[in-house]
C-alpha cells in the first residue's frame, strides 16, 4: 500500500508554489487547515520533514527539494493519464500513422503536424518518408492510416491533394551549363543523373527520364539535392524543395530545349473515412488548407532572379 496520496502531494506542491499555507489555500480553494493537515500527514507517513515554516512563509528542507522533484513528475504524469482517459472517452485516437512521399514540401508538412499537435497535445504521430510507391504500399498493408503518394490506389479513398512542379537543375559550374546551345535530351545522356529509388518493396518501379548513360541511385531526396548542389550530377527536382538552393545560386535550371518543367500530382489516400478519428480528420483538414498555395517555378524565378 502507498503511504501517500496524490492529493497530499498536490497540496504539498501548492504550499511550495504559492509560498505558504495561507496563499495555497486561496489559490486552490482549500481550507488552510485541510492543507496543513494533508502536508503534516504526508511528512508523518514518510517519516521525513519536507517543509520549514519561517514566519508566514514555508520553505523546503533538503529532503523536501528532492521529494518535490519526484512529486512534480508524479503529478504531471497523473494529469497526462487523466487527459488520455478523457481523450479515449471522447473517442479521440492516441496515435496516427502517416506515410508521406519525400517530394511533398517539408515546411508545409511541419506546419500541418504542428497545427494538429496543438489541437491534440497528447497525440503521437508516426511519420514515414517514402518514395514513389512506398506510401501506397504501406497503406495497402494497413501499416499507416493516411498516405500522401504520387500514385493512386484502387478501392480506397483517392483525392488529388496538389500538383508539384519539377525542374531540371544542376550546379552552375556543371558542364551542362557550358554548352553554347539549348540542351537536348541527347546532351543529357552523357552526364550523370541522380535518381531517387522507389521505397516500395513489392511493386518497385522507375519513373521519369532515365536515359542517362551513368546514374547514381540513392534513397533520399535530400541526398539527391545535396549531391547535385555539389556538382555531382543533374536531376528534375520539386520546386518547393529547392527554393533555398535556387535563391543562393547553388542550383540553376538547365537551359533545355524542351522539358525544363514537369508536373506531378500528389494524392491523399486512406481506407475508410468513417474509421478515422478526430485527430486524423484534423490532419486531413490542415493538409487541404495548407496545400492551397504551393510555390511555382515562376514564383521562384520572380523571387530569386533566376
Amino acid at each position: 500500500m502507498l503511504k501517500a496520496t496524490l492529493e497530499q502531494w498536490r497540496m504539498f506542491r501548492a504550499v511550495v508554489d504559492y509560498g505558504g499555507f495561507s496563499q495555497a489555500s486561496q489559490a486552490i480553494y482549500k481550507s488552510q487547515s485541510s492543507i496543513h493537515h494533508a502536508v503534516q500527514k504526508l511528512e508523518t507517513s514518510l517519516g521525513v520533514r519536507l517543509l520549514e515554516v519561517k514566519g508566514r512563509k514555508a520553505g523546503l528542507t533538503e529532503a523536501g527539494i528532492l521529494m518535490l522533484r519526484r512529486a512534480n513528475y508524479l503529478l504531471d504524469e497523473a494529469a497526462k493519464l487523466e487527459a488520455v482517459a478523457h481523450s479515449l472517452g471522447e473517442g479521440t485516437e492516441t496515435k496516427i500513422k502517416i506515410a508521406v512521399d519525400q517530394v511533398f514540401p517539408q515546411e508545409l508538412l511541419y506546419k500541418v503536424l504542428d497545427a494538429v499537435s496543438s489541437q491534440y497535445p497528447l497525440l503521437r504521430i508516426e511519420w514515414t518518408e517514402t518514395v514513389l510507391g512506398g506510401a501506397k504500399e504501406l497503406l495497402q498493408q494497413s501499416a499507416v492510416d493516411i498516405a500522401i503518394s504520387p500514385l493512386q490506389l484502387n478501392d480506397v479513398f483517392n483525392e488529388q491533394l496538389c500538383q508539384l512542379e519539377f525542374i531540371a537543375v544542376a550546379h552552375p559550374a556543371h558542364g551542362l551549363h557550358h554548352y553554347e546551345h539549348p540542351l537536348s535530351f541527347e546532351d543529357l545522356k552523357s552526364h550523370r543523373q541522380i535518381v531517387v529509388r522507389d521505397s516500395a518493396i513489392q511493386d518497385n518501379q522507375d519513373m521519369g527520364w532515365l536515359d542517362a548513360n551513368q546514374r547514381w541511385t540513392i534513397s533520399h531526396l535530400r541526398t539527391s539535392i545535396d549531391m547535385i548542389s555539389k556538382g555531382f550530377g543533374f536531376a528534375w527536382l520539386p520546386v518547393p524543395a529547392i527554393l533555398e538552393q535556387l535563391k543562393l545560386g547553388i542550383l540553376k535550371p538547365l537551359p533545355l530545349q524542351h522539358g525544363l518543367k514537369r508536373s506531378g500530382n500528389l494524392y491523399l489516400l486512406f481506407n475508410d473515412g468513417d474509421c478515422l478519428g478526430p485527430a486524423a480528420r484534423a490532419f486531413i483538414g490542415e493538409l487541404r488548407y495548407h496545400t492551397q498555395d504551393l510555390p511555382t517555378f515562376e514564383l521562384a524565378c520572380a523571387d530569386n532572379s533566376i
